[in-house]
């Protein structure tokens, strides 16, 4: 039950964004790396656009599990930024959403990543609901947008950010946050509710305590490390049972409660973590070396040992995402397990890129 959580209450920063992956911890994944598409063309009263001359330059790990590649998390050099949490279904016999859909979710990243450059948020929207871009998929939330100072003409804000969900019926209903300073939003594996609105679904506990954990790290931070330290804590505020053996079924309903998910599952899953732990050191290096030397010794971004659904299940990665007034991005990411399940010590796993997104002043889109 994944996680994420993002400010605009920071006065040296215009966004902060933490997220928490939750995953089985065996589903193959690559670390964050950059590369290259080709834009996507999209739609306009019938027809296709021209697509921009030059590739895309996309930031993120990719899901190496389904053919799609997919992601949950990614940011471009031009500033379009996703992230994506999937929804939790209660009744596995609503066929209008399915728990796993024939279309992989993490497209739905990828799709506004991979967009025209010229496309705005607000025309993705558009195209994503009103010509069926989220059919087909399980259920899932959305935010995304291209990460732009707003108008001068307006006070220090950004560009708002959408959320998109295949439990919206049209565009009507789709909420926008991070437009305003002072603000900070949560979204985890239901439907998005906004601050301080009354609503018939109770906030889930993770994200109520999420909301006051951040509020305190952008309050009290002296500077960009200790941010960055505090923002991790966040992530690592573990409300989990102390007993990491219970089966997945009845662990799932906890995953509300807890920021971060310690990895658990029954008898047969733990057995699954040792044998892949046994088997991939093994392969790849004839003994057992420290996890997070296996981390680079991985084939990267390749096929992995182990399947979907093998394994215990808990946070896999966590994400810290920083972006400054001159639109500087720190991006990292944290992995807390190697490619064979086992633990990697805090901090040895992280990953940092540093970039300025190339149009941070321009208006965010032409295509309205």
């Amino acid at each position: 039950m994944c996680i994420v959580l993002a400010t605009t209450a920071h006065p040296k920063y215009a966004l902060v964004v933490v997220d928490n992956r939750d995953e089985y911890i065996l589903r193959p994944t690559s670390r964050p790396h950059w590369w290259t598409a080709e834009p996507e063309p999209h739609i306009t009263n019938g027809s296709a656009e021209t697509k921009s001359p030059s590739q895309v330059q996309i930031l993120s790990s990719r899901d190496l599990q389904r053919a799609e590649r997919g992601t949950w998390l990614g940011i471009t050099k031009g500033g379009n930024f996703a992230v994506l949490t999937n929804y939790r279904e209660t009744d596995t016999n609503d066929a209008a959403h399915p728990v796993h859909g024939t279309r992989s979710r993490g497209g739905m990243v990828t799709a506004w990543l991979r967009a025209d450059p010229a496309e705005s948020t607000k025309h993705f929207v558009h195209r994503m609901l009103d010509h069926g871009g989220v059919k087909g998929v399980g259920g899932f939330s959305l935010i995304c947008g291209k990460l732009r100072r707003a108008s001068a003409r307006e006070e220090k804000n950004i560009e708002p950010l959408a959320i998109i969900s295949n439990r919206c019926d049209h565009v009507g209903q789709v909420p926008w946050i991070c437009g305003q300073r002072g603000s900070v939003y949560g979204l985890s594996n239901a439907t998005y509710l906004e601050p301080g609105k009354e609503s018939n679904e109770p906030l889930w506990p993770k994200i109520r305590n999420g909301a006051d954990l951040l509020s305190h790290a952008v309050a009290t931070a002296s500077d960009e490390q200790e941010l960055v330290a505090s923002l991790f804590n966040i992530l690592d505020t573990d409300s989990f049972p102390s007993d990491h053996t219970i089966d997945l079924e009845e662990g799932i309903p906890l995953l509300k409660d807890s920021i971060f998910v310690p990895a658990f599952g029954g008898k047969e899953h733990q057995d699954e973590m040792s044998e892949a732990q046994q088997r991939g050191n093994v392969k790849e290096t004839g003994h057992n070396p420290p996890a997070a030397e296996t981390l680079t010794i991985a084939a990267r971004p390749d096929e992995q040992l182990n399947g979907f659904q093998t394994g215990l299940y808990g946070t896999q990665r966590q994400t810290v995402i920083l972006v400054d007034w001159d639109g500087n991005v720190t991006y990292t990411e944290r992995a807390l397990w190697d490619p064979n399940g086992n633990p990697v010590s805090r901090g040895e796993g992280d990953e940092t890129f540093k970039f300025k997104i190339e149009g941070w002043e321009q208006e965010a889109g032409l295509y309205n």
